[in-house]
């Protein structure tokens, strides 16, 4: 019994007559997840995308899994392939579903035709077909209001299908409609989900992240690029840049006032992000900070931080408390990997008591006497990158 997967578009089916552009990076982005799992043949029509595998020994529970990490897609199935023959789809039906029904108690068919020239309407291809799965399973009854099992079946222009397995998918808009932004990468919670938000607006991801050796370890690094390993499995390979820091920050330390300390270390991590994300096309910074969840994050702390930025910044996390991020994180899989026990920068020479409610005008001038445009063009040159995939 041959077997395609259908998949369901989200918003872009909304877009005007750009939309073709929007649906080309789709294919693009599907094609690149599924391209070590066999030769497929891809379309898409009436906002359906066909996937058709080449030969029987692809697993289709492997692109499915793939699938569901696409951002674009709302849905998606297996469905089995029938002629547009109501006899074939009888037949297919009853036997594409048995397994599936006879676990359960209730079903209902739902039909959609879009093919007016189908001899039968929805309703009549409908009672047709449950009567046919009702016969091979005695055991079932119809509930069209809360059925167990809803068996579809489409009659299209160019085929039938019948499925029954709708899986959610992960929605969004496809990767690289939206243009690329840089997002600022630490080993904790925040970020990544900040990555993985954006991600799913359709931005192409760069990734800056600051070490500071000795004061961090390799590990801490390693860390990182694991999460955007992860995150990666939904945005593409991501270009992570990796500056080190431990001069700009043992000059902070040495030359400004303590509790300046940390709103320092944030507008230089901006400057420099500002700079690599200017050299690498990308046109928007990505932080993961919540608006009041630390020091760093009170109004006029991020006040300070966003002057220092020479581009937009976003800030998907904002409004999140912190067990809002944490279910994100847990359902995308990087919570596992962002609670390991190995420090980042930002924890280096963290001040007892950081000033809460810092005032641009003495941020800019502590900023001004320590001389910190050297160090930073110095940090921008040392900077390496590696590409990270899933």
């Amino acid at each position: 019994m041959k077997e395609i997967i259908l998949i369901k578009l989200g918003e872009m089916v909304l877009k005007g007559l750009n939309r073709r552009t929007f649906e080309d990076i789709l294919l693009k982005n599907i094609r690149y997840r599924i391209r070590n799992l066999g030769r497929f043949t891809i379309r898409i029509a009436q906002s359906t995308v066909y996937i058709e595998p080449q030969s029987d020994d692809i697993d289709l529970d492997d692109v499915c899994e793939k699938i569901s990490q696409v951002f674009g897609i709302v849905t998606f199935c297996r469905a089995c392939v029938c002629k547009k023959e109501i006899g074939d789809i009888l037949k297919k039906s009853a036997d594409y579903t048995e397994e599936a029904l006879s676990s359960v108690k209730t079903f209902k068919v739902e039909s959609k035709r879009s093919d007016k020239r189908f001899p039968l309407t929805s309703p009549e291809i409908s009672a047709q077909v449950g009567g046919a799965i009702l016969e091979r399973n005695p055991h079932l009854k119809v509930d069209v209001k809360n059925p167990d099992i809803t068996v579809t079946v489409e009659v299209r222009d160019f085929g039938a299908y019948v499925r029954y397995n709708t899986i959610r998918g992960q929605g969004g808009m496809p990767v690289g409609t939206s243009g690329k932004a840089t997002v600022l990468i630490s080993g904790g919670i925040d970020s990544p989900v900040a990555a993985y938000m954006m991600a799913k607006r359709g931005l192409k991801l760069n990734a800056v992240h600051f070490e500071s050796p000795p004061y961090t370890s390799e590990r801490a690094k390693l860390k990182v690029e694991k999460l955007l390993s992860i995150v990666s499995r939904y945005s593409g390979s991501i270009d992570m840049y990796t500056v080190p820091l431990t001069k700009v920050q043992e000059h902070i330390r040495d030359n400004c006032p303590e509790e300046l300390f940390t709103i320092l270390l944030r507008r230089v991590m901006m400057k420099i992000a500002s700079k690599i994300a200017e050299r690498t096309d990308s046109h928007a910074l990505i932080t993961g900070e919540s608006l009041g969840q630390v020091a760093s994050q009170t109004m006029d702390a991020l006040y300070c931080t966003n002057e220092a930025a020479s581009t937009i910044v976003f800030r998907p996390l904002i409004g999140m408390d912190k067990q809002e991020i944490i279910n994100i994180s847990r359902r995308i899989d990087t919570f596992e990997t962002s609670i390991l026990p190995y420090e980042d920068c930002c924890t280096v020479f963290t001040p007892k008591h950081p000033r809460t409610r810092p005032k641009l005008k003495f941020v800019k001038l502590a900023e001004e006497s320590a001389g910190l445009y050297a160090l930073i063009e110095e940090a921008v040159r040392n900077t390496t990158v590696k590409t990270i995939e899933s």
